[in-house]
């Protein structure tokens, strides 16, 4: 081994790898284990980032396409309710609209702080006709399966390099007690004494 600059040894890479007469073989299953975790994680980061990404998208798909806008009329001015996470207001109001059977529903709705009773809104209904939360926008999509994917991805990458590191633990427990067994058996033999 090398000499680094504050007197320790530096550390070799791929010296598992290396052939050396003192090499054991549970050395060489260990490197090509780490090597396959560390392929398998990537493998398992992307695919699983990916998939959470598709699988966002689909569900944002499903919900724009379970709901549609229709015209509303404000029975009540805007009024403030609380405040939002991004800083901004909240502001409701009771509205009116029409369903596909031509009924009159009303219910109270998110509206912008300036609507004024008599003005014209659009509120977003299901299938059944319900008053239902605007869908997300194109990019609130986009930056919501970002996030779930990064989140996932380096989840399985994570679980796979932890399944990896713990076989390689084990690897290293089990050449420890080879290594007491064997100095079991050739240490006595070495503690003559002198004199």
């Amino acid at each position: 081994m090398t000499s680094s600059r504050h007197g320790k040894p530096a550390k070799v890479r791929g010296w598992r790898l290396r052939p050396n007469p003192l090499r054991r073989r549970s050395y060489l299953v260990e490197a090509w284990l780490l090597i396959a975790a560390w392929a398998l994680a990537v493998v398992a980061a992307v695919g699983t980032g990916a998939w959470t990404a598709l699988a966002v998208e689909r569900h944002v798909d499903a919900v724009r396409a379970g709901r549609h806008p229709v015209p509303a009329v404000l029975v009540e001015d805007a009024v403030r309710t609380v405040g939002t996470s991004d800083g901004g207001d909240s502001y409701r109001a009771t509205v009116r609209w029409r369903v596909a059977d031509g009924t009159s529903r009303t219910g109270l709705a998110h509206v912008d702080s300036s609507s004024k009773a008599g003005s014209t809104t659009h509120v977003w209904l299901d299938a059944r006709g319900r008053l239902v939360p605007t869908p997300p926008t194109a990019t609130q999509t986009r930056l919501e399966g970002v996030v779930l994917a990064a989140w996932t991805a380096v989840g399985a990458g994570g679980a796979v390099l932890l399944i990896g590191r713990g076989v390689s633990g084990r690897l290293e427990r089990r050449r420890l007690e080879q290594w007491e067994a064997e100095w079991a058996r050739v240490g006595p033999r070495w503690g003559h004494k002198t004199g």
